[in-house]
């Protein structure tokens, strides 16, 4: 039922933001038609203010709409690996995990670094880190991919120009933590005599204990104990083990998909260029979004990009 208030909420709000463009447009038509050309300068100005909240409205509607996915307001595993380049690309390692860490500490994320591994020389053949915070993962999903970077390599002692490689991936925090609940009208137990061992006893009795869990189709059974109670707990504790283990698989299962396919971090498939010389831009290549001050892109200035991909993500075109 909450789940459904929430959606009606939205559609509610989708309908109102229609209806009140409507009026507008009737509004401006009527008035239009009676005053044709002697609309003062203040009714346009007003007119105008309508339609600029609007669109306004319809811009933060058209982003919360990028953000509804089901893991999005998780927090982010943001891991980072060199790619072709050597030492230079161990450095872009290095200076795109401090992009993101300056990215996060502008929203007041909470970062924690989980894992890395130190370069040969200089930077990082990987890093791992956690960003803790509202929307984390929905923000840095636009980062998944291959990051290429072009710049005079401070490693090279004839200052040549060098391009190089980085991939990034980035899945929701799910929490590891697996509560199984089995609710009782959920089974249909079946009790029958032991074919097993134990003497008359467990031949003449219905110990043995069959137990179908009808939303998963799992069957366990269980006949070792003399006693149909202790058979019936043994197989609740089975099913439920069974039961724990199928959703750990779709929980993995739920990851992989979220990691998407695995990609080389090399030529051709790149995301975004980072280019530092011969002049400076950066772009992305999915939403065609570029900016020429990459200093304050690699500082953390990133929401740009970030907004871009979201809503190109969701088949809205910027203005």
């Amino acid at each position: 039922m909450q789940d459904l208030a929430a959606v009606q909420a939205i559609v509610k709000q989708w309908g109102d933001l229609l209806q009140d463009i409507e009026d507008t447009r009737e509004l401006i038509e009527l008035s239009m038609n009676e005053l044709m050309d002697d609309a003062t300068a203040a009714e346009e100005e007003e007119y105008a203010a309508e339609v600029a909240a609007l669109k306004q409205r319809l811009a933060d509607m058209e982003f919360a709409a990028a953000l509804s996915d089901l893991h999005d307001k998780d927090d982010a595993v943001i891991s980072i690996s060199a790619g072709a380049g050597g030492t230079e690309s161990q450095d872009w390692v290095e200076m795109l995990l401090r992009m993101y860490l300056r990215w996060a500490e502008g929203r007041k994320f909470k970062t924690t670094i989980l894992d890395q591994l130190t370069g040969e020389g200089a930077g990082l053949k990987s890093v791992t880190a956690l960003v803790k915070g509202e929307y984390a993962y929905g923000y840095l999903k636009s980062e998944r991919g291959v990051h290429r970077m072009v710049r005079i390599s401070p490693f090279d002692a004839s200052n040549r120009r060098h391009t190089t490689f980085a991939l990034v991936e980035v899945v929701p925090d799910i929490k590891e933590d697996i509560e199984i609940e089995i609710n009782a009208d959920d089974l249909e137990i079946d009790v029958y005599r032991s074919s097993g061992a134990g003497g008359q006893h467990v031949q003449k009795n219905s110990t043995a204990v069959r137990i179908k869990h009808l939303p998963s189709g799992i069957v366990v059974t269980c006949q070792n104990q003399r006693s149909q109670v202790q058979n019936k707990e043994t197989a609740l504790r089975i099913l439920r083990g069974r039961l724990y283990d199928e959703e750990q698989k779709r929980q993995e299962e739920e990851q992989a998909r979220l990691k998407g396919q695995h990609v080389e971090a090399g030529w051709g498939n790149q995301i975004r260029s980072y280019v530092l010389h011969p002049y400076k831009m950066v772009k992305d290549h999915r939403t065609k979004h570029e900016v020429g001050n990459a200093e304050a892109v690699l500082d953390g200035k990133l929401d740009d990009f970030i907004e871009a991909f979201l809503l190109y993500n969701i088949g809205v075109t910027p203005e």
